[in-house]
This record gives structure tokens, C-alpha cells and sequence, in this order.
């Protein structure tokens, strides 16, 4: 049976759209992602009324909820079975992910497992 987390405390974003970037959309060379507007002149910078939002520190999520994932955990990357042991005593705040440089032959023959005999939630793919 999968574990359940501790607490199921509602995460709450405060902004779900990206912010994007001043004339991305008139541009392809210009891509969306966020860059600060440095020019004199420039209207978001200047915060005028109708243009794009700057992100600031007041659209940062909650202490509580941040990087909690949709399961109700948080994810921690194990490179090693010693690592995930680390995790029992916490495998109901703490999920498990298996870390890139981890072969597959070991990600199917032992991880897995033994992840499961702990009870430790996976969060990982299989090659």
C-alpha cells in the first residue's frame, strides 16, 4: 500500500503564469524567458500601467508548501543505498529519487527494492 504523507496542506501558488520577457513576442530571437529590463526608457521598468509584471519578492510561495510536489512530498535525490536508508525514518515527508549517474542495472535490481521494503515513496524512472 503507498504511504500517505504527514500533513496535506494545500499548496497555494500566487502566480501560475511565467513571467515573460519585454518584446519576446515581437522577436524570435528574443525567447520568453525572464530578463530584467535595464534600458532608460523601458516601460516595464518603469512600471507603467498595462505592460508586463516584474517578478518580486512578493509573489514567492509559502515556507511550508515550497517544493512540495503534487504527491504531498518533497524530493530528495539518492546516489546510493546508504542514502536512501537515510530516508526511513523520514519517509513521510521525504520521497526518494534515484540520481542520474545511477545505472540502470542497479536502479532495477536493488534501489527499487529495497526502497519498497523501507516503505520510502519512489519518485524515479526506469530505463
Amino acid at each position: 500500500m503507498a504511504i500517505k504523507p504527514l500533513k496535506t496542506v494545500p499548496v497555494v501558488k500566487k502566480r501560475v503564469k511565467k513571467f515573460i520577457r519585454h518584446q519576446s513576442d515581437r522577436y524570435v530571437k528574443l525567447r520568453p524567458n525572464w530578463r530584467k529590463p535595464k534600458g532608460i526608457d523601458n516601460r516595464v521598468r518603469r512600471r507603467f500601467k498595462g505592460q508586463y509584471l516584474m517578478p518580486n519578492i512578493g509573489y514567492g510561495s509559502n515556507k511550508k508548501t515550497k517544493h512540495i510536489l503534487p504527491n504531498g512530498f518533497r524530493k530528495v535525490v539518492v546516489h546510493n543505498m546508504r542514502e536512501l536508508e537515510m530516508l526511513m525514518m523520514m519517509n513521510r515527508r521525504y520521497c526518494a529519487e534515484i540520481a542520474h549517474g545511477v545505472s540502470s542495472k542497479k536502479r532495477k535490481d536493488s534501489s527499487s527494492k529495497r526502497a519498497q521494503q523501507l516503505s520510502v515513496e519512489g519518485h524515479q524512472r526506469q530505463r
